[in-house]
């Protein structure tokens, strides 16, 4: 359906970069004491910095620093499911994947791709 996933208001986005961001460099971005807030889908490092909800105490901090790809396609928050294995899941879960990816894309800078990624599909 045309304009799904769409921000109701609109949004100016860089264009998305490739640069490798190491795992470790991606662990620093969690958000915590002014730092960046990074979420990975899929290998693409979104930079969502500018959302309180993945700074401390926010609800979706336990996503911050990591490729969040299996637990969003979980529909989850639980710290367990942050990991960027995917590829087992049902068809539905990867079809909610990819709705995050576009849902992000729509909103947040692509920042790098996590280096030596292996779950880009």
């Amino acid at each position: 359906m045309a304009g799904k996933f769409v921000p109701k208001t609109p949004v100016n986005l860089d264009p998305p970069k490739d640069d490798p961001i190491s795992v470790e460099e991606l662990a620093k971005a969690d958000g915590t004491e002014g730092q960046k807030a990074y979420v990975a889908i899929k290998g693409k490092v979104y930079d969502v910095s500018g959302n309180k909800a993945y700074r401390t105490g926010g609800s979706y901090h336990v996503f911050a620093g990591k490729d969040a790809s299996r637990a969003l396609a979980k529909t989850s928050t639980k710290a367990e499911d942050v990991k960027p294995e995917w590829e087992d899941l049902d068809d539905k879960e990867k079809q909610t994947l990819d709705d995050w990816n576009t849902f992000f894309s729509n909103r947040y800078n692509v920042v790098g791709i996590v280096q030596g990624a292996t779950n880009m599909g």
